[in-house]
């Protein structure tokens, strides 16, 4: 449960990492860009190969595919709402994302939309230390690597709206907490969980990733760098199958 924690705890940390050089560093927006479309193809690589692929192991192709897209539906319609609310650009690095004069309660949607973007990542690493198995060194190492730039660009963001590092380190360093906290309930939650199940779960989370990358993560990656974004994101993509075959 407490290593759950910890191997979550570390993947989120990845987020701090990023919104400090978001918010503190002036990083071009190409750079950003691209490397927002690196993180895109470790993401896929991750769900592809690691989670969807366990998912089927474990439940096969009904369950698999049933949590897959009820993952995507949950997590589209939460964004929707939270779009509405002013939360629709919370990755974007420009000026894209509203102030709180400009839109009131866009803080509070930004920090609900960082959340519900992380929540199923660090669920399913606590899922993968259920039956004293060792961590996903690869899922642990894809969230990882995925999240340096989704705080690095969603920091950027949040400078360019004129809110204070107080929000945006406080935002930052309390979703990582959440996101131990979520390994943790996920390890606990789904211990003795019936194979069925825990396939639905895992490829839940599959489906949601997925659907957070195509929402949020690729728009930022294309704005900037979209006559590289393809290269970059194979390049990531590469990355992680290589990671799942060592």
């Amino acid at each position: 449960m407490f290593a759950a924690a910890g191997w979550g705890l570390l993947a989120g940390s990845a987020l701090l990492v990023g919104a400090l050089l978001g918010y503190l560093v002036r990083v071009p927006a190409g750079v950003i860009a691209a490397v927002m479309g690196f993180g895109s193809g470790v993401l896929m690589s991750a769900v592809a190969f690691d989670l969807i692929d366990e998912a089927h192991d474990l439940g096969g192709l009904v369950p698999t595919a049933g949590g897959a897209a009820t993952g995507a539906v949950v997590y589209t319609a939460a964004n929707v709402y939270l779009a509405s609310r002013g939360a629709r650009h919370r990755k974007r690095s420009g000026g894209q994302q509203p102030s709180e004069s400009e839109q009131a309660g866009s803080g509070t949607a930004i920090a609900i939309g960082a959340l519900l973007d992380g929540i199923p990542e660090s669920v399913v690493i606590g899922a993968s230390l259920i039956g004293g198995g060792g961590v996903s060194a690869v899922t642990v190492a894809a969230v990882f690597i995925s999240n340096v730039p989704e705080g690095l660009s969603s920091a950027a963001g949040m400078r360019q709206a004129g809110r204070s590092r107080v929000y945006v380190f406080g935002l930052w360093t309390a979703i990582a907490l959440v996101s131990g906290l979520a390994a943790m309930l996920g390890n606990v939650a789904l211990a003795g969980a019936d194979p069925a199940w825990l396939a639905g779960i895992t490829a839940f989370a599959g489906g949601a990733i997925l659907a957070m990358i195509a929402d949020t993560m690729i728009p930022e990656a294309f704005e900037d760098a979209h006559l590289l974004v393809g290269l970059v994101t194979v390049a990531g993509f590469l990355t992680a199958f290589a990671l799942s075959h060592t």
